[in-house]
């Protein structure tokens, strides 16, 4: 082996001087790398800061941001019409005072408490509320204020930084008229913002009735508007010429089906009681009138007074708020011996000439509640109410396949009964119905046990008691159906949007048309007939259809109900109307109805006294 004193002194120097020539060139390449480092970083600052100041201006706009504002822009909700273009809801101006938390600096709080007629105590609450949601983020501080507050407000909101108002829109209602139809609007709830990303925050919705079912067609869309402000919070125009605007989309007009002149007139008549009105096209389904009583005037749950008057809605004991029409139910009465009725005839059991006895009150297993000529026909018996006769129909009609076949019977009856609409909801456009009901063999399967009950056992049925219960809404239905021959078109309360009609399904019941016709004959003579139980209330000229009903309460007084449709002969309007705690049908509910029908097909009432008499009585607390 050689150590280092080995190897000649030529061959060291060249290794040496090899070894730092290696090392120059390593450090000369490194040098270049990092140059070429430098100048990419310095190339691509280059680059960006070309795209920032020319191509793109996101960076500018974000940095006048202290200076702009955007504002949402709430598009006026559609006008409802009535059928014949009358307003029945509209819009008028408001503004939301909206409050940026970060923005706000030493305000003089009792100026501002004074301007807005509120005390300290809310204000600090509600900027506590507005902090929580988002210190930098833009939320309502005070919503709805009316022009004649924002004229006020607006000379002194430049002391104010943090604070600016947002144009938006109320609804108003020229007739104060139909309010549980026409429902309400109020601020979305979580729930709701939850369901649907459209919504934020201090949005609205509506909440209930035509506003709700057809919230989607009647809101619009939003839009966003920019604006500049300057140092004293004025907005000094729109940034970019609005070149970063979004247009909003107003809401599209409704024509709803609604005659405001005879809901008016229904109204009217219905002061002072407690009940409903239903009034309905036979030939469109078209809700002519929808009255449930007693109500509210509509302009209670607008503007800022909204909240208070909504809760002393609320704890009203009359209940004003729920729609009777749609969501009381009661049992039909005598009323439904039209459909027993039918449903004999369909089935064979009835002819119009079959006749039953009657003992009037002394009638067995179901008294009758007068004495009148014995034994009836169909038409006789639909003329005079005829309890034992409706039974008799009732028990062939269950037990027509066997006595000890009761389920078989009833379950055939029922399907004819349910084809009328009935223990369903109906109307095409209506929320928050009730279904009603038309019991099952499953319930008295469970309640007699089963094979433990006959058609005696639920005889109540045969003259609408018992457990059937059914909506004035159905009620009037079942007028309509009746007036058609056999076929309904879902009830609606609106039939165009913007300008477009809407199409509706036509249901047919499972009654042949040919077996309406007696029971047609029938229901004349209970207004033309010589004993008929409307026949005081007849109307000059016009050949009228009806059919009262007297209805057990057991929480008090009977109601009154009734039934009609007119003329006979190419029908123009079928009614209900139901009068809680008014005795007999005759009574009240049957001259109520005979002047809601003069009224539409002839425009005027000749009965000026009967029409005084009604509206002037107050039953509520008989």
């Amino acid at each position: 082996m050689y150590g280092y004193k080995d190897y000649p002194a030529k061959e060291i120097k060249f290794a040496v001087v090899q070894t730092a020539m290696i090392r120059r060139s390593f450090y000369s390449q490194r040098q270049y790398f990092v140059i070429a480092i430098i100048l990419g970083i310095f190339l691509i600052y280059l680059i960006k800061l070309f795209y920032i100041q020319v191509i793109s201006d996101k960076y500018r706009i974000l940095a006048e941001s202290n200076v702009r504002r955007t504002l949402v822009q709430y598009p006026p909700r559609g006008v409802i019409y009535d059928r014949n273009g009358k307003v029945l809801v509209t819009n008028e101006p408001a503004y939301d005072l909206m409050v940026i938390p970060r923005q706000v600096k030493n305000p003089d709080t009792a100026e501002l408490c004074r301007l807005l007629d509120i005390e300290s105590k809310v204000f600090r609450d509600k900027l506590r509320k507005a902090r929580g949601y988002s210190p930098y983020k833009a939320s309502i501080f005070i919503e709805q204020l009316s022009r004649e507050s924002y004229g006020f407000l607006q000379e002194k909101l430049y002391k104010f930084p943090g604070f600016f108002v947002q144009p938006r829109t109320l609804r108003r209602y020229p007739q104060a008229t139909a309010a549980n139809v026409l429902g309400y609007v109020g601020e979305v709830n979580p729930a709701e913002i939850e369901a649907n990303p459209y919504y934020k925050m201090g949005d609205y919705v509506g909440k209930s009735g035509i506003e709700k079912s057809y919230e989607k067609e009647l809101r619009g869309e939003k839009g966003l508007r920019i604006v500049m402000v300057d140092v004293f919070n004025r907005e000094k125009g729109r940034f970019e010429e609005g070149r970063y605007d979004q247009p909003q989309v107003q809401g599209k007009d409704l024509t709803s089906s609604i005659d405001l002149d005879l809901q008016l007139y229904a109204e009217k008549l219905m002061a002072g009681k407690r009940g409903s009105i239903v009034a309905i096209e036979p030939s469109t389904g078209e809700i002519l009138a929808m009255v449930t009583a007693p109500s509210y005037d509509p302009n209670l749950l607008i503007g800022r007074k909204r909240a208070k008057n909504y809760s002393q809605l609320v704890n009203d004991e009359q209940k004003p708020l729920f729609n009777r029409a749609i969501q009381a139910t009661y049992p039909p009465g005598s009323t439904f011996k039209l459909v027993v009725g039918l449903v004999g005839l369909e089935e064979g059991v009835l002819t119009p000439a079959t006749r039953y006895g009657c003992s009037g009150k002394a009638s067995k297993p179901i008294a009758c509640t007068h004495s009148h000529y014995s034994p009836l026909d169909l038409i006789g018996a639909i003329e005079q109410s005829c309890n034992p006769y409706f039974w008799n129909v009732f028990r062939t009609s269950i037990d027509r396949f066997g006595y000890t076949n009761t389920s078989v019977g009833f379950t055939e009856w029922r399907r004819m009964v349910t084809s009328f609409g009935f223990s369903t909801t109906i109307a095409a456009d209506l929320l928050q119905q009730s279904k009603g009901n038309i019991p099952t063999i499953k319930y008295y399967d469970k309640y007699f046990g089963k094979n433990g009950w006959r058609s005696l056992t639920v005889r109540s049925l045969a003259i609408g008691q018992g457990e059937i219960l059914v909506t004035p809404l159905q009620l009037a239905n079942l007028s309509a159906t009746i007036a058609n021959r056999g076929f309904y078109y879902s009830p609606h309360i609106v039939k165009k949007v913007a300008g477009v009609p809407l199409r509706f399904e036509k249901k047919v019941t499972a009654i042949s048309p040919n077996n309406f016709l007696p029971v047609i004959e029938g229901m004349e003579h209970v207004f033309q007939g010589g004993s008929g139980t409307a026949r005081w209330y007849a109307i000059d000229s016009i050949i009228a259809c009806g059919k009262t009903g007297t209805v057990q309460n057991p929480h008090g007084k009977d109601h009154s109900l009734f039934i009609a449709f007119a003329p006979r002969e190419n029908p123009r309007i079928a009614i209900s109307v139901v009068i809680e705690n008014a005795g007999f049908g005759a009574t009240w509910a049957v001259p109520i109805a005979s002047l809601i029908l003069e009224r539409y097909l002839k425009g005027r009432v000749v009965r000026p006294e009967l029409e005084e008499r009604m509206s002037s009585a107050n039953l509520i607390g008989e």
